[in-house]
């Protein structure tokens, strides 16, 4: 994969005929284990962002981890810290790839703040609900939303209604990538969308 790079000025670089500025964030969203993460790192390291991931974020900012924030403070609070979080990335001076949780988009208007920011791009991560259900099996412990399902059948039948009623906010995004597929291809479409 070979794309050019030209410098412009002081703040920004021209990818193709995109403008990327030295403030530019690019928000990957999608359902727990769509690989936001994991593509984020790559893609960062590819086209020399920084990369972080919102939950660690909360973490280092509520001195704890997301599951312990879920068990001892609830999903309301977590869900004003994850704002709180993203809000400050938002502002932030920093170039650089951001991966959601996978209800992030869903809470206090965050896909809004993200779609309406003039630095910021969202790309969607579309995973098929198998797929999911398949990655997420052996990580229910380190899942708070998922750790009580007990079966692959309740799994599914919980991860398809959270994708139905998250799929709006999903689809706001501007560029959508089918994530099922060698993540080779899928930095490949992402630079080729964004640049």
């Amino acid at each position: 994969m070979t794309f050019f790079l030209f410098f412009c000025s002081a703040n920004s670089y021209v990818f193709s005929n995109q403008i990327i500025t030295q403030k530019m964030k690019i928000f990957l969203i999608g359902y727990m284990a769509s690989g936001k993460s994991f593509i984020g790192k790559k893609l960062a390291n590819l086209i020399d962002f920084d990369f972080l991931d919102l939950d660690d974020f909360i973490e280092m900012n509520e001195k704890m981890t997301v599951k312990k924030v879920f068990s001892e403070k609830g999903e309301i609070y977590f869900r004003k810290a994850e704002n709180k979080a993203l809000l400050s990335v938002l502002n932030s001076d920093k170039k650089m790839i951001v991966g959601l949780g996978g209800g992030t988009p869903c809470y206090f208007g965050n896909m809004d703040n993200i779609v309406n920011s003039k630095d910021s791009v969202a790309i969607y991560l579309k995973t098929p609900l198998k797929v999911l259900a398949e990655r997420l099996k052996d990580e229910k412990d380190k899942r708070p939303l998922i750790s009580h399902l007990n079966t692959q059948e309740d799994l599914i039948e919980f991860i398809g209604k959270h994708l139905f009623e998250r799929s709006h906010f999903y689809n706001q995004a501007e560029v959508k990538i089918d994530a099922n597929r060698d993540a080779k291809f899928i930095l490949e479409d992402i630079v080729l969308q964004l640049f």
